[in-house]
């Protein structure tokens, strides 16, 4: 059977040395992030996850969410309960503003319980989380009656959240949308159309459902321009905050998917539902990014926490599991075979897993302060780099993030060889949910794209170039400080060099795509894996050298520090080397890319 154990001293380590919560408690909402609170929200999320919500996982997979013919549905047996004792603990209201409802806790903390919850059961995790990102474009967007009328109740649990986006004919391609707003005497509009992949679009855990629709209204221009965002209750609310009549929008149809099937992917119909504008009138994708920004970074999330619980049942396997002899001779002489745990090969990958969970929930953790801090830093100045660095990181986080989080899911599930592809034994869906996270919220050769063709040009290019600062600096503090020890200073000149060739591709896609835009998008991919490893290079940079210093004063677990420093270098050895592959490939430009017909595939 799978297990799952919140990584709890693990992520106060991030918290502590790599993120460094203490240096912001002045600022609002750190101040109340004492140690001990901190400790009692991942102890505590820890056990919610693991007690309640992962005994639910395998059950959600194989029962699936049920539409019935009324078009109300049903979420897999014990999901409605675990529901109700997630929103009576509090979980749902922990980053919220405290005026409606919420406990006013930083993102990061969030950040790290939000970990936790998709490693114990993903499809679960996305009510809750789609609602909060429901909840960051009203209060950004919404009118003051609007977030009044719906935050408390959302931000309590008793209401969910979604984001409706793609139609049968367009995804990513939103200025091709067909969903109409017409605008009636009172100031509402009739939302008609309809959408597909919702996630949780329908279901019976909440008493409302508020769905934020893109749609156009009459007149709108015909492309990106031309799209509004609304607020469409399931059920239209009162004056007085009860709920009225049933709207006129309704499940036509549950996807049957690969994988997260406690999930409620619903095909949603708008027939004249009522909706409310958000925000201006032909504005409502950059209302709609403030909910897909959030959603990006909790997508790169849920890569990291599938390849955890995947490491996790790995890791176990490969200790109890005997096969073969140790090259080197055997372990256990008195065992007719030694466990899998000696091959190199599983070594490899199990080593691979570590560096890239470890590596990653750093990022994520990191990422998260950056999105608190550009609310509440101290100064303009804090904001602003900030802002810039999220930005640039989020297209890295969500596609890096994913794409490595599925590779370890395949990894882990290598390990448990025959096994592995047995359903029972679970590690199937891991690889199974892992591999949305690559697809939706824009597919990672979208958010190469954006990366590429956004984010490296934004503000003449200042937030990368403040990257490639921040990464040469650690890297030569890091060298300078590091007396002796071998490891951080190999590990710093590895940083360096890989920070190098990703000048060099900057550079190079400087002077190249201009003039042919094919080749940005040739070698885009090539470009968010390269920096990935830079930006995870620089975790574990922190990481090790907080290893080497706690060892020297004779403070923390010895063994877990030291596992620190060998997985530190493990990933400079490992995966640095290939920032020069990289940048290579992407040198490589469009031509033979794009040189065969289409007819010749």
């Amino acid at each position: 059977m799978p297990q799952y154990t919140p990584p709890l001293r693990d992520t106060r380590f991030v918290l502590d040395h790599v993120v460094g919560l203490s240096n912001y408690a002045d600022l609002p909402g750190f101040a109340q992030a004492t140690p001990d609170l901190v400790a009692a929200v991942l102890e505590g999320g820890g056990q919610i996850a693991a007690e309640i919500l992962f005994p639910l996982n395998q059950i959600g997979d194989k029962q699936g969410c049920t539409r019935h013919e009324d078009g109300r549905v049903t979420t897999p047996d014990g999901f409605k309960t675990a529901y109700d004792q997630y929103v009576a603990g509090g979980w749902t209201t922990l980053e919220c503003p405290e005026i409606y409802g919420g406990q006013g806790l930083p993102k990061v903390i969030a950040t790290a319980f939000g970990e936790y919850v998709l490693s114990a059961n993903q499809a679960f995790e996305m009510y809750p989380g789609l609602t909060g990102g429901a909840i960051a474009a009203i209060l950004v967007k919404g009118s003051e009656a609007q977030k009044s009328t719906y935050l408390p109740s959302m931000v309590a649990g008793k209401w969910s959240g979604t984001m409706n986006l793609t139609e049968p004919h367009c995804g990513t391609d939103l200025g091709l949308i067909r969903t109409k707003a017409v605008p009636q005497p009172d100031g509402s509009y009739r939302i008609t159309g309809t959408k597909i992949f919702i996630s949780a679009g329908e279901h019976d855990l909440t008493e409302n459902i508020i769905h934020l629709v893109l749609a156009k209204t009459p007149d709108a221009p015909d492309n990106v321009k031309g799209i509004s965002l609304f607020i469409v209750p399931k059920f239209l609310v009162n004056p007085d905050g009860s709920l009225g009549a049933r709207n006129e929008v309704s499940c036509g149809a549950i996807e049957h998917k690969m994988g997260i099937n406690g999930s409620a992917t619903c095909v949603m119909n708008y027939d004249g539902a009522t909706g409310y504008l958000i925000g201006e009138e032909n504005k409502g994708l950059a209302a709609m990014f403030i909910m897909m920004n959030s959603a990006r970074l909790s997508v790169g999330l849920q890569g990291l926490g599938q390849a955890e619980i995947a490491y996790q049942n790995a890791v176990h396997y490969a200790k109890d599991r005997r096969q073969g002899r140790a090259l080197t001779g055997p372990k256990d002489p008195m065992e007719k075979a030694d466990p899998l745990i000696v091959h190199p090969d599983v070594r490899r990958m199990l080593m691979e897993a570590k560096a890239l969970t470890e590596g990653l929930r750093a990022l994520c953790l990191w990422g998260a302060l950056q999105v608190d801090l550009v609310e509440k830093a101290a100064n303009e100045e804090a904001r602003v780099a900030a802002d810039d660095i999220i930005s640039l990181l989020t297209p890295v986080i969500k596609g890096y993030g994913t794409d490595k989080g599925f590779e370890v899911a395949v990894n882990c599930q290598q390990i448990w060889g025959g096994h592995g592809y047995i359903r029972e034994n679970g590690m199937d869906q891991y690889v199974r949910d892992a591999r949305i996270a690559q697809i939706y919220e824009g597919a990672n050769g979208v958010q190469a794209m954006d990366l590429v063709g956004r984010k490296l040009a934004m503000n003449g290019g200042r937030a990368i170039r403040a990257f490639f600062a921040l990464v040469d600096h650690e890297a030569s503090a890091a060298k300078a400080e590091a007396n002796g020890q071998a490891a951080i200073t190999d590990l710093a000149t590895r940083l360096e060099k890989a920070n190098g060739e990703l000048k060099a591709a900057t550079m190079w896609l400087m002077q190249n795509a201009m003039g042919n835009p094919d080749n940005a998008g040739a070698g885009a991919m090539a470009y968010l894996h390269l920096m990935g490893i830079v930006a995870v290079g620089l975790m574990w940079l922190r990481m090790a050298r907080a290893a080497a210093g706690l060892l020297a004063k004779g403070e923390g677990d010895r063994a877990y520090l030291e596992a620190k420093l060998i997985t530190a270098q493990f990933f400079g050895e490992r995966f640095m080397p290939d920032a020069g592959a990289l940048r290579r490939k992407l040198e490589a430009g469009a031509g033979t890319m794009m040189a065969m017909p289409a007819d010749s595939f």
